[in-house]
């Protein structure tokens, strides 16, 4: 069974052949809201969300990382279902702030935060800093010092090279993210002394896009394994063990969905080693997820608008691309162009009849959505939808390019759709709020 074939199985059904997502097909949507866009399914997020919890111990709390993909409707289920937010900017604070989410249940990592953004995240209060480096502490302490605040920081690892792995590694090498962790007893040891200053924990995040799950354990052991020599070194709590995000989602023919069963085995045994290690006695463990809960709840559907042959080459032209969906081409990091899981949407029962290039309105030769592709014969007017869309996608692609309206983002729920970012916004996300409520979008008789 190929890859679009079990994610239609597994999360969504399907009409006399077409794509549906909640209760409705595709093409009701799109004929209301228009092509292309981002159409994201309510009950996938809960699916997943649910599906995670069952393979975490109960001490873990669950922080939605905003970068995934940071649509203010996004956020507030996740607030509402009892998540916390990880951003990673002060515009990232602004939207969780924005959506409703406590400052006390908001961690702040990345390299690079601006004296601007770590003022304005102590002055809103939130959970914790993760800081990455020593000019980052140092900053962080003349805030406090200048107007009699104390923060609680944790401290962000680079660790040994034996925690790597995952698509794209973070860490374990020479790297902006983290202190390494050959220099990490100094840097507590300073923390310590300041009166400013509250160390919480660690943070260990080494690589993205992570399939095998032993290698998620490996990380996770490392991270207690750091942790228990702080607390031995310094006799200090242990209030924070931040195991990162990184779980992975299957995108290519040969990836395998992460076994969550197997994951939930190996923690139990992780987290019973802690229970009666005082070092651990009211550690919060956490981890900050954000393509495993929504990427597969999207999928950006375009609509062919022309269809040419160049030298024996067949090209099927839609009326979006690289633009809305940089990933998706191949320019987000892949060294060699693989297809993301894409289908006819209107055509999925069909055969396979031709072999062609997907291509965007863009005119570079970079815009290519899908190479070499087989699907059915095609038609001017067919839907063509990318899977797997509901991270990393809209907002990591350079949307101005061309300056095409940017694409809607719509979320499903049942019989409902509504917009959640309307067409033509590029930057505005906090405007969220002036978009349409969510109302019922019938199948048309």
């Amino acid at each position: 069974m190929d890859l679009v074939q079990e994610l239609v199985r597994k999360y969504f059904s399907q009409e006399n052949g077409e794509l549906c997502m909640g209760k409705l097909p595709v093409s009701d949507i799109v004929q209301k809201f228009g092509t292309p866009a981002f159409i994201y399914d309510q009950g996938i997020l809960e699916a997943k969300l649910n599906s995670l919890r069952i393979a975490l111990p109960d001490p873990f709390q669950i922080s939605y990382s905003v970068k995934a993909n940071p649509a203010q409707e996004l956020l507030k289920f996740f607030i509402s279902h009892d998540c916390g937010l990880e951003i990673a900017s002060g515009g990232e604070l602004e939207q969780a702030l924005a959506a409703g989410c406590p400052p006390d249940r908001t961690i702040f990592a990345g390299p690079g935060k601006t004296p601007a953004e770590l003022e304005l995240a102590l002055q809103c209060g939130i959970k914790e800093v993760h800081v990455e480096s020593i000019l980052e502490i140092e900053r962080i302490h003349d805030l406090c010092r200048q107007r009699s605040w104390r923060a609680d920081i944790a401290v962000r690892v680079n660790p040994s090279a034996e925690a790597q792995g995952g698509a794209m590694r973070m860490g374990g090498k020479p790297a902006p993210f983290g202190i390494d962790e050959e220099c990490i007893e100094p840097v507590v040891a300073e923390i310590l002394k300041d009166p400013y200053l509250t160390f919480r924990g660690i943070h260990l995040f080494t690589g993205t896009q992570i399939l095998d799950h032993q290698v998620l354990i490996t990380q996770y052991r490392k991270a207690i394994e750091i942790a228990r020599r702080i607390a031995h070194n310094f006799g200090c709590p242990i209030r924070t063990v931040d195991f990162g995000g990184g779980l992975g989602i299957p995108y290519f023919p040969g990836d395998k969905a992460l076994d969550l069963a197997g994951l939930r085995s190996e923690l139990d045994r992780l987290i019973s080693e802690t229970q009666d290690d005082p070092t651990f006695s009211g550690t919060e463990f956490m981890i900050e997820p954000g393509r495993f809960l929504v990427g597969e709840c999207g999928v950006y559907i375009t609509r062919i608008i022309d269809i040419k042959v160049s030298r024996g080459k067949k090209f099927l032209i839609v009326d979006g691309g690289m633009n809305h969906h940089l990933a998706a081409s191949g320019n987000l990091g892949q060294t060699i162009k693989r297809n993301y899981p894409v289908a006819l949407l209107n055509k999925l029962s069909a055969p396979a009849a031709e072999s062609a290039d997907v291509v965007g309105p863009l005119c570079t030769p970079l815009d290519v959505l899908a190479r070499n592709v087989n699907l059915p014969q095609a038609e001017v007017g067919d839907l063509f939808g990318v899977f797997q869309s509901g991270a990393y996608a809209r907002s990591a692609s350079p949307l101005a390019f061309l300056s095409h309206r940017t694409p809607p983002e719509i979320l499903v729920s049942g019989e409902n759709a509504g917009v959640i970012r309307s067409r033509g916004e590029t930057s505005e996300y906090l405007q969220d709020q002036r978009c349409v409520e969510a109302e019922p979008v019938r199948p048309q008789d």
